[in-house]
């Protein structure tokens, strides 16, 4: 069996206040995407790696990966309009079957093991996501601006890796896109796929806020902590 990650890079750091797309931001010493590319080259399917990134970041990816000799083996691909249109473009590059992971670039904290389950399940099932239980309390906002709670029991918060049989999420990635289309899994769901799911984790950040980054600050050193002793 063949394996491939798409590493999805759009983000434009406006919610970071940074000018530096979040992506490219220092964690523990180095750019947050190589923390990402070497989650994924440490699992044990050793997937061949596509990063979709905006063709205008290119030139400055290439300039980081030699400043911070980054030599993990990965093919760059150009991004689209739309994370969907990212994704279409990492999927067109592939050639015959397999299983993809599609990966936030800006969840740097992802372990190598979720990712090797991740990979199994969808090859067991066709696909296979992430997520983890809600903690906090949750409501709906309903069309006369009140609300009403909603039993959090029923909920899940998603992350990232989204595994599929490559076959199968090429077909999905034939529709149209539709602004509903919010991650890989709901893109497939419209198409009538049903969507597996594993538990996540909650050390699996997403990178948005300059605070979230602070939060991934302090993990990463917990974990290389733990590695030393």
């Amino acid at each position: 069996m063949k394996y491939y990650a798409i590493i999805v890079a759009g983000g434009s750091g406006n919610r970071m206040q940074s000018s530096v797309p979040k992506q490219f931001l220092l964690l523990d010493g180095k750019p947050i995407l190589m923390h990402t590319i070497a989650a994924f080259n440490t699992c044990e399917t050793k997937p061949q790696i596509l990063l979709v990134l905006n063709i205008d970041q290119h030139k400055y990816w290439e300039e980081l990966c030699l400043t911070y000799n980054f030599t993990i083996p990965h093919l760059v691909i150009k991004g689209g309009t739309q994370r969907f249109h990212s994704v279409k473009n990492g999927l067109k590059a592939i050639k015959g079957k397999g299983i993809v992971a599609v990966h936030d670039a800006v969840r740097p904290l992802i372990s190598a093991d979720l990712i090797t389950k991740a990979y199994h399940k969808a090859e067991e099932t066709g696909n296979c996501i992430v997520g983890i239980p809600p903690t906090d309390s949750v409501r709906k906002l309903l069309v006369d601006g009140s609300s009403a709670a909603i039993s959090r029991d029923d909920l899940m918060l998603i992350q990232t890796p989204q595994t599929f049989e490559i076959d199968l999420l090429k077909k999905a990635y034939q529709t149209p896109y539709r602004n509903e289309f919010t991650d890989d899994a709901s893109v497939a769901e419209y198409s009538g796929v049903k969507i597996n799911m594993i538990a996540g984790e909650r050390e699996n950040i997403k990178i948005t806020h300059p605070e979230d980054l602070e939060i991934a600050s302090i993990l990463i050193r917990q974990l290389n902590k733990s590695q030393k002793i």
